[in-house]
């Protein structure tokens, strides 16, 4: 609520207030009641009003991933609210705030909110697990670690926390411990969008071994998984050419292209094709 407006409203509540402390007769508190009634139905109006345009700005942050330049291959977050009970420490506003900035991809701000929570309430997965989300996509990687490993002793089944682990270690070259974890999320097979990831995590972790068959295998099976998810085309695409299936791997890119044109991904697969077809050459393993 913007600070003016709110002003405005804290002055309307103390001069209510006021004239009702003030009041000397049952008429005095009888005239107070419709402008009480008016205060709140104007302040329950700004709420709706500001929740809906809450919902439009993460409709905005969801366009603006979708025409970012740099694509991560970090998982994207999208878990479900939290379901908190209120506490009377107020440990779950602040999951709720960590949540909401996790959201909208504020990671920074939602780490500020989940340590808080965790301060205040210490040892719970959810928490945990929130607060390893914000820090992994700020590539905090030890810190984030550390909190999926707390949420992996008390809960083995968390699939999603797994495959953060792995993508983790990925990141970390712990290439052994990577294949552990997204075998296990694969396994596991209890969370859809964590079997889609284990596959893809897989198949980057194979590329990076030069294991560029396994590697092609996995994309593949992460493309059959999830059609969508753009960015296996343009690896399946890598694999392909540094195992000499170069036209292979130009048919890949161009599918990936046109799969989504106005996905990063897809707006890769097309630069990756141009490069290539001028000579150039993929970005290597390491990039």
């Amino acid at each position: 609520m913007p600070d003016h407006d709110l002003a405005t409203y804290k002055a309307q509540y103390g001069a209510i207030d006021a004239r009702l402390e003030a009041a000397q007769t049952p008429d005095d508190v009888a005239a107070l009641k419709g402008e009480i009634i008016g205060l709140f139905r104007s302040v329950e109006q700004q709420i709706a009003d500001l929740s809906t345009l809450k919902d439009q700005i993460k409709a905005l942050v969801d366009k603006w991933k979708t025409l970012s330049a740099n694509p991560s291959l970090a998982p994207q977050f999208s878990g479900e609210k939290p379901v908190v009970v209120a506490d009377h420490i107020g440990a779950s506003t602040f999951v709720e705030k960590g949540w909401s900035r996790l959201s909208l991809g504020d990671h920074a701000g939602a780490e500020e909110a989940l340590t808080k929570a965790n301060a205040l309430s210490p040892g719970d997965p959810q928490t945990e697990a929130l607060l390893g989300w914000a820090q992994m996509l700020q590539e905090k990687y030890d810190e984030a670690l550390m909190n999926f490993q707390k949420v992996l002793l008390r809960e083995p089944a968390n699939a999603l926390a797994r495959i953060n682990v792995g993508y983790i270690c990925l990141k970390k070259r712990i290439f052994g411990e990577a294949i552990e974890h997204l075998s296990r999320a694969i396994r596991l097979d209890n969370d859809r969008k964590a079997t889609l990831y284990a596959h893809f995590y897989l198949g980057l972790v194979y590329l990076e071994r030069e294991m560029f068959e396994d590697a092609e295998t996995f994309f593949r099976k992460t493309l059959a998984l999830g059609p969508n998810l753009i960015e296996a085309y343009y690896e399946l695409g890598r694999s392909q050419w540094f195992n000499d299936e170069r036209d292979a791997a130009l048919q890949t890119w161009r599918d990936g292209f046109a799969a989504n044109k106005f996905n990063p991904w897809g707006k890769r697969c097309a630069q990756v094709l141009q490069v290539v077809e001028a000579g150039g050459e993929p970005p290597g393993l390491a990039d």
